[in-house]
């Protein structure tokens, strides 16, 4: 995963570019804002969302966002990115080019370049963000200010962080559990397990819970129904399962919410999360309708003795939009205070 690295002190008031980019799109924002211990706030000045496909490199996609949206000399940019760095070059599957550090600051122009996990950024994010700008799943509907907070979101892949918070700043792990074993719990899932698995003995949660973990959930399906698959591209899933029009799609979204809520009930458990959980990503705020009527809160809660702490944890869904970009802006504040 991506290591956050230091920065020379900036004054808060200058702006800069903070970006989040993920294996589907690039999302740059110029912004300015300060930051201290009990939280702090972002303005995003210009914002602009990029098609990582339709570009070259990700040079490209910032020079483009220098030309058209900011009308001043920048000289920084915090970058929130997929995956983690070796020598410079960020490594990830998920990206559709190769992403060199030392690279894009020379092609930019930039004086320097800062670098943070995607989800680490959607984790800070978290303290910048109002609780009423979310939608809660959960019934629980304040968690512990001082309780850690983990944030979850599936998308091209399947992220996930946690905040600890303390006196003098939150502490921030970008973790890598979506390559955590998946657990199936129903017989259906146990039979999607050996389906996907196809001679392997090892399934991650991500190979389910991302969209196009989405569209191979779907495709077994099908297959176990004994029908032709007809839709290709996860959003296509989402969209028959939320009409209605595709009893494999409905099954296949259906499993994907209930593998969800026993997912981050495990997080839950696993991090002592009594601040909440935050769901993000570029799948959930989609369904979030469906997902309160789908069997998510019972699998969050179905952990034994634990239910009783989980019934505390609140858990939100909130819009991927700016997330990361406010995300990346805050941990540059903060590392620059």
């Amino acid at each position: 995963m991506a290591r956050a690295q230091p920065v020379p002190h900036m004054r808060t008031a200058t702006p800069f570019i903070a970006a989040d980019v993920g294996g589907t799109h690039a999302r740059l924002g110029l912004v300015r804002g300060q930051a201290h211990a009990g939280g702090g706030e972002v303005s995003v000045l210009e914002y602009a969302k990029y098609p990582c496909a339709d570009y070259t490199d990700l040079a490209d996609i910032v020079r483009r966002f220098i030309d058209e949206k900011v009308g001043a000399p920048v000289t920084h940019c915090a970058l929130a990115c997929a995956g983690y760095a070796v020598d410079g070059e960020v490594i990830n599957t998920n990206l559709p080019w190769p992403v060199n550090l030392e690279a894009l600051r020379q092609a930019t122009g930039l004086d320097s370049l800062s670098l943070i996990n995607d989800f680490e950024a959607v984790a800070y994010a978290t303290r910048f963000i109002d609780p009423a700008r979310t939608s809660l799943i959960s019934q629980c509907e304040q968690g512990d200010i001082d309780g850690p907070v983990i944030v979850v979101g599936p998308g091209t892949g399947l992220g996930s962080a946690v905040c600890i918070p303390r006196p003098d700043g939150p502490m921030v792990l970008a973790t890598e559990a979506g390559q955590i074993n998946l657990a199936p719990v129903t017989a259906c899932e146990r039979e999607l397990l050996e389906a996907m698995a196809d001679g392997e003995h090892y399934v991650s949660y991500e190979r389910v819970l991302s969209g196009p973990g989405l569209l191979a959930v779907y495709r077994a399906l099908a297959v176990q129904a004994g029908t032709t698959p007809a839709l290709t591209a996860p959003e296509q899933v989402t969209e028959a399962a939320l009409a209605g029009d595709d009893a494999c799609a409905r099954q296949a979204l259906d499993t994907f919410c209930g593998l969800l809520g026993s997912f981050v009930g495990n997080l839950a458990m696993l991090y002592g999360a009594r601040g909440g959980v935050f769901l993000a990503g570029g799948i959930v705020p989609q369904i979030r309708h469906f997902l309160q009527r789908s069997a998510f809160v019972e699998r969050f809660l179905d952990k034994g003795d634990m239910r009783a702490f989980l019934e505390r944890v609140p858990v939100r869904v909130m819009e991927h939009g700016q997330l990361g970009v406010i995300g990346a802006a805050g941990w540059h504040l903060e590392h620059s205070r």
